[in-house]
């Protein structure tokens, strides 16, 4: 990547703003002068990643090849709400736990909004485990290889090759400028659609940098000579991802410097972006290209000189990442189908004939403690009363007759003789059907306060937020409510 050790100013390229001279500094620490600073880089407990994952359940797996992977990459939700990517390393990637934290420290220390940034790892007896934020919109490899609906556009794959690249000017500024195999796979999208670099490849790894895992026919010459990355080995691979940008294809760079040397740029080019580009910006992109593919390592260019470049040749900079890629602006990231039970996908549904069904199969094994404590009450009149208020309403609920079902819970809790959450759940549900949802909110709410880590009550909150059209809200009670099934099933 060259020798760029020292700090320099390069343009900052803000998705929807004209591009503009920045120092590195803007692009620290989440950028707009800190607004969403990241934390400090954690240690985490084996715990508390175990949770996170559902104990690193396959169906938590977001990299590539899944389990048969050597190194597997899950997805998760911490107790904070945020989610993250967790990378699993095999039992031999790592024998030295020390070098295994120092390394990790210096890559956690880097903040850019150009990285998915590593936040923490987990380093207890042999496992081996990386923190880092969580990209929601996939890979460069998955919108430009295997999209959808449509093509990446032009400028899309403009601003992807400058943010790549000021991501390595920053990691060179910090004296991090070597990149173990950086691919497509490596670029991944966040929620507003913009570009970053996993932080995963600037972890040196214990074969000291002896890292290359794509096709050989990918790799720099100087890898091939030695097997090991250097920085201009970066630069070379940063050439490989420019013409998988060109061609929407991962073609081996002989074969595309051949087209190059007989000006044979039509079967470089991706055929999907006909009439998109102009013949000068497609030019120069394959010029820039064929630099970073020069046989002789000296010969590259360095990063800053890629920025430098890049910049000159964007389009339609006042339009926002997401809509060049397509997607919905801030799309959240999908609450987790893998972590919700039964009970939470009904919710997410709002199947409230799915809960009913549930409710009744539970019963009322989650007041135990709570109804025993009045069970020597059980003689007196008003008790009996209260009791035969709850069969009642028992029985109408069963049978769908929902405003009986209200009426005769509402006795019961006016009885004031026992305490049910159940009750509370099951007249929520009545009102859910009934088509009720604020009195249903009131209800759930009051089931917590009874029994405050009862998951059925934070489901039960979610359904009736989404009823009310709170969506966050209800999300965010459906994180808790799975985050507390989750911790039951584990005790």
């Amino acid at each position: 990547m060259g020798a760029c050790c020292s700090k320099v100013s390069f343009c900052c390229w803000h998705s929807g703003l004209k591009p503009s001279p920045h120092d590195f500094s803007d692009l620290e620490n989440g950028g707009e002068n800190g607004k969403n600073a990241l934390p400090s880089f954690t240690e985490f407990s084996l715990d508390v990643l175990m949770n996170a994952t559902n104990g690193f359940c396959a169906d938590s797996i977001v990299s590539e090849h899944g389990e048969k992977a050597p190194n597997v990459v899950y997805k998760g939700l911490l107790e904070n709400g945020q989610w993250v990517a967790v990378k699993r390393f095999n039992r031999s990637a790592w024998p030295d736990s020390r070098q295994f934290l120092d390394e990790a420290k210096i890559v956690g220390n880097l903040r850019s909004e150009r990285l998915a940034n590593l936040l923490g790892c987990c380093c207890e007896g042999e496992q081996r485990l990386l923190v880092a934020e969580f990209m929601p919109n996939e890979t460069l490899a998955k919108h430009l290889f295997h999209w959808d609906s449509q093509p990446m556009k032009w400028a899309m794959r403009l601003r992807v090759a400058l943010y790549l690249a000021q991501a390595m000017e920053y990691c060179c500024s910090k004296g991090r400028s070597l990149y173990h195999d950086l691919n497509a796979y490596r670029v991944l999208f966040d929620q507003d659609g913009n570009p970053r670099l996993s932080c995963f490849g600037l972890m040196k790894n214990s074969r000291d940098g002896k890292s290359y895992s794509t096709n050989l026919a990918f790799t720099p010459p100087e890898y091939m000579r030695t097997g090991r990355v250097t920085s201009e080995s970066v630069v070379y691979s940063f050439g490989t991802m420019l013409l998988d940008l060109l061609s929407g294809k991962h073609i081996p760079p002989s074969h595309a410097l051949d087209l190059i040397r007989v000006k044979n740029l039509s079967m470089l080019m991706d055929s999907c972006l006909e009439g998109d580009f102009s013949n000068d910006d497609g030019t120069e992109l394959v010029r820039l290209a064929t630099r970073c593919l020069q046989y002789e390592a000296r010969e590259r260019p360095n990063a800053k000189s890629l920025v430098n470049s890049l910049i000159t040749i964007q389009k339609e900079t006042e339009v926002p990442s997401h809509v060049l890629l397509g997607i919905r602006h801030g799309t959240a990231t999908p609450l987790q189908p893998l972590l919700l039970t039964t009970t939470g996908e009904a919710c997410l549904r709002r199947d409230l004939t799915a809960l009913h069904e549930i409710l009744l199969q539970t019963g009322y094994k989650d007041d135990e403690g709570i109804a025993n404590e009045l069970s020597f009450q059980m003689w007196t009149n008003q008790m009996q009363e209260t009791l035969n208020s709850k069969q009642q309403g028992d029985a109408a609920f069963r049978a769908k007759d929902f405003t009986t079902a209200i009426e005769c819970y509402t006795q019961f809790n006016d009885g004031g003789t026992m305490v049910s959450p159940t009750i509370y759940a099951r007249r929520c549900l009545c009102y859910l059907m009934s088509d009720m949802a604020q009195e249903a909110l009131g209800d759930a709410m009051q089931a917590q306060v009874i029994s405050s880590e009862w998951p059925t009550a934070f489901y039960l909150q979610s359904v009736a937020l989404f009823s009310l059209g709170m969506e966050n809200d209800a999300q965010e009670a459906l994180k808790e409510a799975t985050k507390l099934e989750a911790k039951r099933n584990k005790n």
